[in-house]
């Protein structure tokens, strides 16, 4: 049995667009979400849903955000993480359960795409560690993610977009808030990484 080639995971840029578009496929990873929900708010989600989503995080991207990372197989993309400074999703700020903890600076993942076929082998592990390390690299002290703690029950992977607990415990990551039984707010110190 011949072993997967390692895990690379890459920064979005344009040169490389046109693999997430090939990881995302066309209904745009989850329902034409092109991982903008966060950055929207309901209503400007649902006007810009499929097409409108895709064309507003590639000028993101043209525009010389790196709004997240691409894990790849060889040269297959297999895996997606989208993390940022927290100010860049609105959504954090709306939500009574995800609110800031502190008035740390802190960076978020505040999403997980992995091809179906890849899933369960280590990939948001993968992809959770190099997001430490490129928020690292980019200033950030803290790092921050919202999964979902499926312990309880089986959950559609639908719904686990932004994680589950158990990777980012893997991975290191502490419990620091918890206002919903399912949804804890999980911390990295990216300080003690070297």
């Amino acid at each position: 049995m011949t072993r997967p080639p390692a895990l690379k995971v890459r920064p979005l840029t344009p040169e490389r667009w046109s693999d997430l578009v090939r990881l995302f496929g066309p209904r745009g990873a989850c329902g034409g979400c092109w991982c903008m929900t966060p950055r929207l708010t309901r209503r400007e989600y649902e006007r810009r849903k499929g097409e409108g989503n895709r064309r507003a995080l590639k000028r993101l991207v043209e525009r010389g955000t790196i709004p997240g990372l691409i894990a790849y197989r060889g040269q297959e993309p297999v895996g997606w993480c989208a993390v940022e400074p927290r100010a860049a999703f609105s959504l954090l700020a709306r939500s009574r359960v995800l609110a800031s903890v502190d008035d740390q600076p802190v960076w978020s993942i505040v999403c997980l795409f992995v091809a179906r076929k890849e899933r369960g082998t280590g990939v948001s592990r993968g992809l959770i560690e190099a997001a430490a390390r490129h928020a690292r690299r980019s200033g950030a002290r803290i790092l921050e993610a919202y999964p979902i703690d499926a312990r309880a029950r089986r959950l559609a992977d639908v719904f686990a977009y932004t994680g589950v607990a158990s990777a980012f415990l893997q991975a290191g990551f502490v419990e620091v808030a918890r206002r919903s039984p399912t949804r804890p707010i999980m911390r990295s110190a990216l300080s003690r990484l070297s």
